[in-house]
């Protein structure tokens, strides 16, 4: 049995089951990346709510908003390894299941701290509606992303993600990239040299197509695609940078790396 400050074992243990030919594409890796995306997104930096510390998606709140749909499957998947490790507290096991499944998907290595603590109770699970809605357009977007403390560089890196996974049953139907398991700067190059063509998708949102329609993409924040389609390393450095920032957020540490709330996150709640 692993030590409790040994995390090597529970990476090994996320890598093994990230292969799973019932899931999409054959992997969980790229839902595995969304839980973490979905967990550590809510946080709003005026009022310090929200955010990866807690694990209050696992309150049913938090689970049933729209945007988490599906990551019920994540979670579950991550259950054996909670009961194998079950000194790692879920919002870390969330966490570190994301970065290792970028990592093992050929992605770049993301700095992750160890030490958020799961909330008891509801309390802090934040507002519903907090993450991104692509169908209401780039300022929403950009508003998220700005309550959360992101710059349009930062938003164009973590777009990124979109390497990875699939999007159905959430109003948009399809791949972003031709191997959606495999993390690379195929998204940006597909951006800027396909056609795309604008479609309404079965649940009336506006979606982009390729002419043969087996790739989609949605509208994006310009600024910084051309860079991180002509250059992977950038791409690659910028969005570890981004997605360990992501991670971090609502994540108030003391001395001795815990996570804890911060006085104006009680205040707020």
């Amino acid at each position: 049995m692993a030590a409790s400050n040994d995390y090597e074992p529970v990476r090994a243990a996320i890598k093994k089951i990230l292969k799973n030919d019932k899931h999409d594409d054959g992997s969980i890796g790229p839902v595995l990346v969304r839980l973490a995306w979905h967990a550590s997104g809510t946080y709003d930096q005026n009022t310090g709510t929200g955010g990866s510390n807690g694990a209050t998606m696992r309150f049913q709140v938090e689970a049933a908003d729209a945007a988490n749909n599906g990551l019920n499957l994540a979670r579950q998947f991550l259950e054996p390894i909670k009961h194998e490790f079950n000194w790692i507290s879920y919002a870390d096991l969330w966490t570190l299941a994301g970065v290792t499944a970028i990592e093992a998907m050929g992605g770049p290595q993301i700095a992750w701290q160890p030490g958020r603590v799961d909330d008891a109770d509801d309390r802090h699970v934040p507002p519903n509606g907090r993450l991104p809605d692509a169908s209401q357009g780039q300022d929403h977007i950009r508003a998220v992303f700005y309550r959360m403390g992101f710059d349009d560089q930062e938003i164009v890196a973590l777009s990124g993600a979109h390497n990875l996974g699939r999007c159905h049953g959430y109003g948009f139907e399809g791949p972003w990239v031709p191997n959606p398991v495999r993390f690379s700067n195929t998204y940006f190059k597909l951006l800027l040299r396909q056609h795309w063509k604008q479609r309404t998708t079965s649940a009336g949102n506006v979606q982009y197509n390729t002419s043969d329609g087996e790739l989609m993409m949605l509208p994006t924040v310009p600024p910084h695609v051309e860079t991180y389609a002509a250059d992977r390393d950038v791409f690659f450095r910028h969005f570890a940078l981004a997605f360990a920032k992501l991670l971090e957020l609502g994540v108030h540490r003391g001395r001795d790396g815990t996570a804890r709330r911060n006085d104006l996150a009680r205040a707020r709640l």
